[in-house]
């Protein structure tokens, strides 16, 4: 083996500790390992009940870099989801067939591609194969035996994004950071895996006991089809991502850190080399550390021998390079090379990656992502030119868990609650339904968790749907809701007690809305972050105080303290909202429905607000309507620094624009709120509330 001819230069040891230092200080360590896994427990757990209140069969995982924590901020890692469609019963084995299910039987002969199946078509009212298309996603063979097609996911993925579709392998998106891959759960382990568990390793790695687990973890089929083969629209890929993950989260830090730094050196100094339509993969990466710890006794795996232990995978994969295969860690008889790396792009790496071990890793001092080569440079520790990124990785990764949370609670509410009738009911069902499954401890701690958000934020939506239908008619609101308004105020720092304070303003009580604008101001300090669950404001980046704060909490009730989320008016709600936000919710002008993204299609018939400007406008009111003149003019003020400052950080600027724009009218300045209005057009032409007001002043399109 190569592996067995390098050296170890003297140097190493010391090396490989300060490199250690250096990745620990953009957020390769441990504290920030930890808060990844649970982060994105927590994000797959609220997807899960998300997909599940719309009454889909599913269960979604996360997979890759993000939730294994083998990334940095310079990798620019992309999120992997995988959606389990368990609507769908994949038998391997007859005796697998159920009842009532829709039944598919596992197919393939010899010439199937390695690690591919087809899909039969079978019966769910008894064990015999269908004989005539059921869908025109079937395809019939030579035998008659009608099989499903992988079109089927990629046709549906395509209606579901739209014009911004994106597809790479079996993941479909519309955003270039996000892979979804919808899956089909096997009832069994098929052969490939199982010669897994059943081949003799007299290696270092696995222990015995990761087996007995990841026995237990299922396998998946995503609609990917051999490339090239003539039966490719009908084969589905076996994937053990559940086994992988297993595997990945076992590791200690050091091999993380391997992995990570062979990420970095695939990045910046291998893909460079390759053809345009070669890859060279981080996957790749993955396989030569599974098969370096088989092979590497434990006592390497420490921080003296970090560089022996990526110099030890760059061997590993030198020789998948020579021998022109790499073989699958997990399924046998599948090359990862084939179809994806040409013979003369892997004589080339080859090439590449022997230098960098005969140059004793010189090239890691020219290493750029995340400035590891400078940082190692700088062997002064009194100076310190480039700051611990820890704090700020921990205040990303909870700005992001909770842009997760806010969207998928957001959507939820807005199914349940934009009809009055059958709406609320669906709300409360669910309700229901999340409280009991918590009492019974059927849902693990992140379901738990997910699903106590979900309640609170269902609950503040139906307050203020049930309080606006009282303002429209005249009546009181009842008591109940006033102890719905109380218990859901902590759903963050912000917008329950704003919609609160809206609703108190709408009933004309103005004293009692002033109060609760006053206690939430006080409650806004620069450790608070906005959070919204459908756009992000450009170069977004959370205040240096909220990711100290980060940093030392990192459970999700005590994050909640210091979030403001946008503040949501659905339709229903509308009497609870001041009136020119009623322009929001009907902000489309001849064909700008059509204009809209598909998360905008979700969100654009809101009316949707950031906090605090939002609260500086309700001041603005309410105050006004005290006859307070001096405090209405501060909130004005306040609102006015906003969108001249820092307007471009808000969420929903336009929104923010015609906010002021209605202030400036109120105070009787026409102009300079048409010239807000035209501003915000300006900027955002289209599905803007502004060319209403812009009717609404001129009566000129």
């Amino acid at each position: 083996m190569l592996q067995a001819m390098f050296r170890i230069p003297p140097f190493f040891p010391s090396l490989s500790v300060l490199l250690c230092r250096r990745l620990d200080a953009v957020g390769a360590n441990t504290l920030v390992f930890d808060r990844r896994r649970e982060a994105f427990l927590h994000r797959e757990a609220m997807d899960t009940i998300r997909r599940q209140a719309k009454g889909l069969n599913c269960v979604c995982f996360h997979f890759g870099s993000q939730s294994e924590g083998t990334t940095t901020p310079g990798l620019r890692s992309d999120t992997d989801t995988l959606i389990s469609m368990n609507d769908f019963n994949i038998m391997l084995h007859w005796s697998d067939w159920k009842r009532g299910m829709i039944n598919f039987l596992m197919v393939k002969d010899e010439s199937t591609p390695a690690q591919h199946y087809h899909l039969q078509r079978v019966r769910s009212d008894e064990p015999l194969p269908v004989t005539r298309v059921v869908t025109h996603y079937d395809v019939i063979d030579s035998h008659g035996r009608v099989f499903f097609s992988n079109l089927s996911v990629i046709r549906v993925s395509a209606q579901v994004f739209g014009a911004d579709h994106l597809r790479r392998g079996p993941s479909n998106s519309n955003d270039e950071d996000l892979d979804y891959v919808y899956a089909l759960p096997c009832t069994s382990l098929p052969a490939e895996i199982l010669a897994w568990f059943d081949a003799m390793r007299p290696g270092y790695w696995p222990p015995p006991e990761m087996f007995d687990i990841a026995r237990q973890c299922p396998c998946f089929l995503v609609a990917d089809g051999d490339r090239g083969s003539p039966t490719e629209d009908i084969e589905w890929r076996i994937t053990p991502n559940l086994i992988e993950r297993h595997l990945m989260l076992s590791l200690n830090i050091v091999q993380k850190k391997c992995l990570i730094v062979l990420k970095m050196l695939k990045k910046q100094e291998l893909t460079p080399h390759l053809h345009e339509d070669c890859k060279f993969t981080s996957f790749h990466c993955k396989t030569a550390l599974f098969f370096t710890l088989e092979r590497t006794p434990s006592h390497v795996w420490r921080e003296q021998g970090l560089l022996e232990c990526i110099v030890r995978c760059l061997h590993t994969i030198r020789e998948f390079l020579i021998q022109g295969e790499c073989p699958h860690y997990i399924v046998e008889n599948v090359d990862l090379f084939d179809k994806k790396l040409c013979r003369e792009c892997q004589v080339k790496l080859e090439k590449q990656i022997r230098v960098m071990i005969q140059d004793d890793m010189h090239v890691l001092f020219n290493l750029h992502i995340d400035d590891i080569g400078e940082r190692l440079m700088q062997l002064n520790p009194r100076i310190e030119r480039f700051p611990d990124q820890t704090a700020s990785v921990c205040g990303e990764l909870t700005l992001n868990m909770f842009n997760v949370y806010v969207m998928h609670s957001s959507f939820i509410c807005k199914h349940l609650c934009d009809t009055r009738d059958t709406g609320l009911q669906g709300a409360i069902d669910l309700i229901n339904t999340l409280t009991f499954r918590q009492a019974n401890d059927t849902l693990s701690r992140y379901e738990s968790n997910s699903a106590q958000f979900l309640i609170t934020n269902l609950l503040s939506s139906l307050a203020s749907v049930v309080s606006s239908y009282c303002i429209q008619t005249g009546q009181a609101v009842p008591r109940e809701v006033w102890q719905m308004y109380s218990e859901t105020l902590d759903t963050d720092v912000a917008s329950s007690r704003l919609k609160l304070a809206s609703m108190l303003y709408c009933r004309g009580d103005l004293h009692r809305s002033a109060f609760v604008l006053n206690d939430m101001q006080q409650r806004l300090d620069n450790s608070v972050t906005s959070v919204c669950g459908c756009r992000r404001p450009p170069n977004e980046q959370p205040s240096e105080a909220f990711c100290e704060f980060a940093l030392r909490h990192g459970n999700p009730e005590t994050l909640t303290r210091k979030m403001a989320f946008c503040v949501r008016f659905t339709r229903e709600e509308m009497y609870c909202a001041p009136a020119i936000l009623w322009f929001e919710m009907y902000r489309s002008v001849g064909d700008d429905v059509a204009y809209r993204t598909p998360i905008q299609r979700d969100w654009m018939d809101w009316a949707e607000v950031d906090a605090r400007p939002f609260m500086l406008y309700l001041q603005y009111l309410t105050f006004g309507g005290l006859c307070d003149r001096q405090r209405q003019l501060q909130a004005l003020q306040g609102l006015w620094n906003i969108c001249t400052i820092t307007l471009g950080k808000m969420y929903h600027p336009e929104t923010v624009a015609n906010l002021l724009g209605h202030c400036l009218e109120v105070e009787g300045h026409i102009e300079g709120a048409l010239g807000l209005y035209n501003a915000s057009r300006d900027d955002m032409p289209r599905n803007n509330a502004a060319n209403l007001h812009i009717l609404r002043l001129t009566g000129l399109q």
